[in-house]
């Protein structure tokens, strides 16, 4: 039996704390937030997670000094605030607590991924990434799912592996932990633009266009910032870009319908609550405008998002780009780096 640390009491933050419980080990839950404890305690339900019981011997708690000792702290804030909580955290983390980061999103301003900046604020901990195709509200209920878990140290990968493995949720170890983080945070944009083109009435072709050239844009800025081409075509890449596109449990895919029936973007994203993708859109147009990679769908988005721009004339934009092959290799690292020296 483990002891794990829920930092959060997010949709998935509380889906992972059900599946461990139920798995035999001893678990606690964190927030910030001491009404969201509350709610929890009363009706023995959280309205991030609408009719999902939450077992009473799951332990609820508003005091970091609970962390202490703790096996395993699983990260699940949002990721806007990740290095704030994860600041407050540090003094309670024991030398080998393992760090589950579950938060998909890049820090404005630095570009860095959830794990790079968990790393700075403990340096002395083992970080492991949990990614993959996971509805909060499917994983908490038992139905089958799979996820990948990433680490620079493949024997802390191996023992969250074990740990997490239960009759519904099976983990596959993967050993590029940025090609995972970008995939986990990407899709949330290209999600966001599925989203619009349902609301705005398109059909299959449309998503199913969005999404393959999306997962495009994904594999480029990944292969340019050092991940490996096999992990987009996995877990991290094109099946939680499945999941998250195509599916009413995702909140970016809600926030993009509502954008596109004509919701201005901030009351979207309002109305919706945490929308990963509008965050996570802005930092990674400037970061490919930094890095040289070509990312069309990412830099429409950014304007609809973040400049005003008008929602089908993004659409004539992307259909009237310059013709091209599709079969175009992708580009090494190498490769890349001279492109940009050759602009």
């Amino acid at each position: 039996m483990a002891s794990i640390f829920v930092l959060g009491s997010g949709a998935f933050g509380l889906a992972l704390a059900i599946m461990c419980r139920n798995a035999g080990h001893e678990v606690t839950v964190w927030s910030a937030f001491p009404a969201e404890l509350d709610e929890i305690r009363k009706t023995g339900e959280s309205s991030k997670l609408p009719g999902v019981k939450i077992p009473a011997d799951i332990l609820l708690s508003a005091d970091l000094n609970k962390l202490t000792g703790k096996d395993i702290c699983i990260c699940g804030i949002p990721s806007s605030f990740v290095r704030s909580v994860a600041k407050q955290a540090a003094p309670y983390l024991s030398e080998n607590t393992v760090i589950v980061n579950t938060s998909k999103g890049l820090e404005a301003g630095t570009f860095k991924r959830m794990s790079e900046v968990l790393h700075e604020e403990a340096p002395m901990n083992p970080i492991v990434v949990l990614t993959g195709p996971s509805h909060a509200e499917e994983l908490s209920i038992g139905i089958p799912t799979t996820v990948a878990v990433a680490s620079s140290d493949i024997s802390c990968a191996e023992y969250i592996q074990d740990i997490f493995t239960t009759g519904t949720l099976r983990l596959y170890v993967n050993a590029d932990v940025p090609g995972c983080e970008l995939g986990g945070a990407m899709k949330n944009i290209i999600a966001l633009g599925c989203g619009i083109s349902d609301g705005l009435g398109f059909g299959d072709n449309t998503k199913a266009a969005l999404m393959t050239r999306g997962i495009h844009e994904i594999t480029q800025l990944g292969l340019k910032m050092g991940a490996e081409l096999d992990t987009f075509a996995g877990l991290t890449g094109i099946g939680d870009l499945i999941v998250t596109c195509t599916s009413m449990h995702s909140r970016n895919r809600r926030a993009g319908i509502l954008i596109g029936q004509g919701v201005s973007p901030a009351d979207a994203v309002k109305q919706v609550g945490t929308v990963e993708g509008y965050y996570c859109c802005e930092v990674a147009y400037h970061l490919a405008k930094k890095l040289g990679v070509p990312m069309p769908i990412t830099e429409e988005l950014y304007h609809l998002l973040f400049e005003e721009g008008d929602v089908r004339e993004s659409m004539r934009k992307l259909m009237g780009r310059p013709n091209k092959h599709e079969c175009e290799r992708y580009l090494t690292l190498d490769q890349l780096d001279k492109l940009g020296k050759a602009e």
